[in-house]
């Protein structure tokens, strides 16, 4: 027989809290990797699935400015042949406001979609009325967001005012599936007919107006065939032809980088998880170590014990996995309250075959990679040991680092399928060694150190003493303690950051209105009416083309996950540094030395020059609304104040650039109260001018992240879970020396307060290194995102620091006592008599 049944049963039974420890380390492990690869199928299942109902139509023709005559001509071709439809579109934000022309009310910045008859294709848009689009949407009748009521004071049947025009509110928006979330936009919808856009003039040379075409194909097996054909004809760089799946979405992109973010979180969940589930391990094989030795004593082989203990993981590990998936299912039901107004509507909350099916066979390769040391130290027992009574840990460093590998590679598979990239997948596992290393040498140089201290009292001196223990597993506590708390404090500490620089102290100079698309000839009616000398940025629309004549590659531009070369860039032009600019290379802003003729200076922020790994000389070719220019990189610009300040990553001199077709941007800073009242002066005497309320913004943006931090720290809390289930599982590695010091320390006089003192002592100085560390590793990594990417000011919070220290003590203490309670109890007679066999 293969499984010696009996024998299974017998030392899982006996294997007491160590088998129950081990269940829990591999439910937890798949746990929330189940609960998001389910979640991610959902999004994706509504992103994607759907797309044809999230972008309103099969294929969808994009672009910043008027469709180009030959894309048009094609598009005609293809209706006039009955194989598509289409439907014209455009988007833009605007200045709405309550109240007569030219008298004072409530304004408010929002996104205008004029649309003609019969829009969407697919999709639906809700009014609360509930009739249909068609029925309601007239010239000169909008139909708004509830929001846009409530901040603008109005009621339905109201007018506002668009550009000067006024609009009956004929109805409200409930829901539409285009705009399945707000949280991404400048503001509230609006819905306008198409016959109104013409008389408002709002759309004009330099306008930021989204131009889009949808097209229904007649035959959808035809759709990507169509596409290719309407592609072939569209004006590279300028113009983007996709089919609703392939079509690119801020709502998709954002929850790519979400899970992105929390599949990392999960991903350091299960290796932590992975590393108690092996100690939960090594504690029971150390128990069962006598029970080994004899029965080799007696004649079994290594082949049969590893047999048998292999059967009783996998059973475990199976177990442990239907735990994990009924874990998984009870995690995500917390779902719609973690992501709420965060998610579209409809998206499901239920598992499929497909994911419980994934959690089994995760359950069982984790527990295979995590159990290969302790199940080959099985062949380390030899049957001497049954007079020995040796406890010191077997070791092999050949095969220790073998293992290592084994669970460096999984690690790395496991994570390109989460992350979907290679690269990415490589960096995370390599950033992941790299943060295990550094936690690791100064765990080990800490616990050096306490070496040569000398302790103040015996309590003190033994606990120092017990943290090297052998089979204590102090570094991996140290290690994955340290790593969960580093998680949670950072986005703590971000989030204090964001705030104290957004919302809580807004830079007292930095703007806070800006007023965007003023137009030639608009420049001294837009000064009068803010009432000073407005500096105005000239802005020009223009796409990078090459580098160094070497073409961009606008696929794998748009793959970045963050800022790209591929997309539409705003030029300006001046003579002189901003006061928030200072030179990082090169002599002066346009260089002394003579260019070559028909290629001008040009002056790149170090932010886009990194992206692109610009450097200095190098030829740089734009496209500027058809006309090429070619310029050489004369000088990089870096800056010293927040993001909040205007900038510009491309700037020329004047002369190459006061021809082209520009419009202009201010940037203002009023008294918060006196925003609104501004905002409706410059409405109403130059309609075509967008303002936004960057203050405002900010807040918006601050709650946005309040709601993130709540989803980041609702998965990163099972990480520190995973870091007390090592606790609780390397006291039950040394349970049988723990046991012995205790009767010892009794036999010898002691009381059970003094064995308490011991412990305790013991976990508060693993809770003080390992959340020290933490805050040193959070403090650094907080300052580098502050400083690197939000170019904000850092601010360390001491108290932040100090309870996340107090909180780590009392957490592991409390939960090393509990697990400890039995061994605190034990008698010295008992263990001594079953030490000797009496």
């Amino acid at each position: 027989m293969l499984i010696h049944l009996r024998f299974l049963i017998e030392e899982i039974r006996h294997g007491g809290w160590q088998v129950v420890m081990f269940g829990i380390c591999v439910a937890l492990s798949i746990a929330t990797l189940t609960a998001i690869n389910s979640f991610r199928r959902d999004v994706h299942g509504s992103l994607i699935d759907e797309a044809r109902a999230l972008q309103g139509g099969d294929i969808i023709v994009h672009a910043q400015q008027p469709i180009s005559a030959d894309l048009r001509a094609a598009l005609a071709e293809l209706a006039a042949e009955k194989r598509i439809a289409t439907q014209d579109t455009y988007d833009f934000n605007t200045v709405a406001r309550a109240g007569e022309a030219g008298a004072a009310g409530r304004s408010l910045l929002s996104n205008i979609k004029a649309v003609g008859p019969g829009y969407p294709f697919y999709g639906d848009v809700v009014l609360a009325s509930g009739r249909s689009l068609d029925d309601v949407l007239a010239q000169g009748r909008i139909i708004v967001d509830r929001e846009v009521l409530g901040r603008l004071g109005v009621e339905l049947g109201a007018d506002i005012f668009i550009g000067g025009t006024a609009f009956n509110v004929a109805d409200i928006v409930e829901f539409e599936s285009m705009r399945p979330v707000s949280f991404l936009s400048f503001g509230p919808r609006i819905f306008m007919s198409l016959a109104d856009v013409t008389r408002l003039g709002l759309i004009g040379r330099g306008s930021r107006t989204a131009y889009e075409t949808l097209v229904k194909a007649f035959h959808p097996a035809e759709t990507a065939a169509l596409a290719d054909l309407l592609k072939a004809r569209a004006v590279p760089r300028l113009e983007r032809v996709e089919t609703a799946p392939e079509a690119r979405s801020r709502v998709k992109r954002f929850f790519d980088n979400l899970l992105f973010f929390i599949s990392c979180i999960s991903i350091l969940t299960l290796l932590l998880c992975g590393i108690g589930m092996q100690g939960a391990l090594s504690a029971i094989l150390r128990q069962k170590r006598q029970t080994i030795a004899v029965t080799k004593a007696v004649g079994a082989t290594n082949r049969f014990l590893l047999r048998q203990y292999l059967a009783m993981v996998l059973f475990m590990g199976g177990c442990g996995s239907v735990l994990g998936i009924g874990l998984g299912y009870t995690i995500k039901r917390f779902f719609p309250v973690v992501f709420r107004d965060l998610v579209p509507e409809g998206i499901g909350y239920s598992f499929h075959v497909a994911d419980t099916l994934e959690g089994v066979i995760l359950g069982m390769l984790v527990v295979t990679v995590f159990t290969v040391l302790p199940l080959y130290r099985l062949s380390e027992v030899k049957p001497v040991m049954i007079f020995r009574h040796e406890t010191g840990r077997l070791t092999n460093r050949p095969v220790s680092l073998l293992a290592g590998f084994i669970c460096v590679c999984f690690l790395l598979v496991l994570v390109v399928r989460q992350l979907d990239d290679v690269k990415t997948g490589i960096y995370f596992v390599l950033g992941l060694i790299a943060l295990i290393g550094s936690v690791s040498a100064v765990t080990a140089g800490c616990l050096r150190l306490l070496r040569r201290i000398t302790m103040p009292n015996l309590a003190l001196r033994q606990a120092a003493k017990s943290l090297y223990r052998p089979g204590n597993s102090t570094r991996s506590v140290v290690i994955t303690l340290t790593s969960a708390i580093s998680v949670l404090l950072v986005i703590y500490l971000l989030k204090l950051n964001l705030f104290a620089s957004f919302i809580e102290s807004y830079p007292e100079d930095a703007p806070n209105l800006f007023c965007i698309d003023i137009q030639k000839g608009q420049e001294a009616r837009f000064a009068a009416i803010i009432g000073e000398d407005a500096l105005l940025f000239p802005v020009i629309r223009a796409r990078l083309l090459s580098i160094n004549d070497e073409l961009i590659d606008q696929e794998a531009e748009r793959k970045r996950k963050s800022d790209n070369l591929g997309r539409e860039f705003n030029l300006t032009y001046r003579e002189a540094l901003l006061d928030d600019e200072v030179i990082a290379a090169g002599d002066s802003l346009y260089g002394a030395e003579p260019l070559p003729p028909g290629v001008v200076p040009v002056s790149v922020l170090d932010y886009i020059a990194d992206i692109g790994d610009i450097d200095l000389g190098d030829r740089l070719r734009f496209n500027i609304q058809g006309v090429k220019i070619d310029a050489q990189v004369t000088s990089i610009r870096t800056r010293t104040k927040s993001r909040l300040y205007p900038f510009f990553y491309f700037v020329f001199e004047p002369e190459p650039l006061e021809q082209a077709p520009q419009t202009f941007f201010a940037a203002l800073h009023l008294p918060r109260d006196e925003i609104p009242a501004m905002m409706t002066a410059i409405v109403s005497e130059l309609p075509n001018v967008s303002t936004i309320n960057v203050a405002q913004m900010a807040e918006k943006f601050g709650r946005l992240m309040q709601r993130l931090a709540v989803v980041i720290t609702f998965f990163a809390s099972f990480s520190i879970l995973a870091g007390l289930l090592i606790l609780v599982s390397s006291i039950f590695a040394t349970r049988l020396d723990r046991i012995r010091e205790t009767v010892y320390y009794k036999v010898l006089g002691a009381d059970s307060g003094f064995v308490l003192r011991v412990l305790s002592c013991e976990h508060i100085m693993l809770a003080l290194i390992s959340s020290i560390m933490a805050v040193v590793f959070a403090e650094l990594a907080t300052w580098l995102i502050c400083r690197q990417v939000f170019e904000i000011p850092y601010q360390p919070h001491l108290p932040a620091a100090a309870g996340t220290v107090l909180i780590s003590v009392l957490l592991v203490v409390g939960v090393g006592i509990i697990s400890s309670l039995s061994i605190i109890r034990q008698k010295p007679a008992g263990f001594l008599q079953q030490q000797n066999g009496v």
